[in-house]
């Protein structure tokens, strides 16, 4: 079983709609017994809901699925993405970073821009930059959240009101009207108190997000400092994005 596999097994079936075991074993290549392994893998993450002889993307997955699947799926984008995002960081900032598994891409990075203090509600971060050297870490607590690996929820909003950071880097679930969308309500009033305690804000997320849909509005592209995401963003849209004053960053993935 492979991460890679199991992400192309559940972006074809959400882009499907519905799909037969039989058809997704021949479409891929494997047995039935290899397709009903990966598919019980993304049943319990709660990816895919499985039936008899057929599977279903789950209706809330398409944006918000276990933070174990999210992390691997369009892992050279994020890690690009987030390459170009550093550009933000300087030495001596204090800096927040959310849950997403997008902004998670820039632990391997930020530590190249320390001295830092880094505030994050993201328990996979903290893991990551507990021990780095010349990081100052602020553990935003609150409710842990298993589906995100992370703390949300009262006491999470109320600790982010007490700080003042120069940077926020946050990612969403979707992108519609040039408005930024999180599925999670507790999820979008985390990042939208994030938002309001920095001095500059910054969205970063992959083009396959724009034209998705999800629940919670959480700031208007315009209100950010800087977008970043990557050219498969069709020009037209690039276009009509920085015509209505989108600070938009494309970030090439060859």
């Amino acid at each position: 079983m492979t991460p890679d596999r199991l992400t192309a097994i559940a972006e074809y079936v959400r882009m499907q709609g519905e799909a037969r075991l039989d058809a997704l074993a021949e479409h891929f290549g494997v047995s039935r017994m290899t397709i009903h392994r990966d598919i019980d893998k993304l049943a319990q993450q709660g990816v895919l809901r499985k039936l008899h002889g057929a599977v279903t993307a789950q209706p809330s997955s398409v944006y918000e699925s276990l933070y174990a699947y999210r992390s691997q799926a369009d892992m050279a984008t994020k890690a690009a993405l987030a390459h170009a995002a550093m550009a933000e960081v300087t030495p001596g900032q204090a800096v927040l970073l959310d849950d997403s598994t997008t902004v998670a891409a820039l632990a391997p990075m930020i530590a190249d821009a320390a001295p830092l203090t880094v505030a994050t509600n993201s328990l996979g971060l903290m893991q990551e930059l507990a021990h780095r050297d010349e990081i100052a870490l602020i553990a935003i607590g609150g409710n842990y959240a298993p589906t995100y690996n992370a703390f949300i929820g009262p006491d999470c909003e109320a600790a982010l009101g007490r700080i003042r950071v120069n940077l926020a880097l946050v990612s969403a679930s979707g992108v519609a009207d040039g408005v930024a969308l999180v599925q999670d309500a507790q999820v979008t009033r985390a990042k939208a108190a994030m938002l309001a305690a920095a001095e500059r804000r910054v969205l970063v997320l992959g083009s396959g997000k724009f034209g998705r849909i999800a629940l919670n509005k959480l700031a208007r592209l315009d209100a950010f400092d800087a977008v970043y995401t990557d050219t498969g963003l069709p020009a037209s849209q690039a276009r009509a994005l920085r015509d209505a004053g989108v600070p938009l960053n494309l970030v090439d993935l060859s």
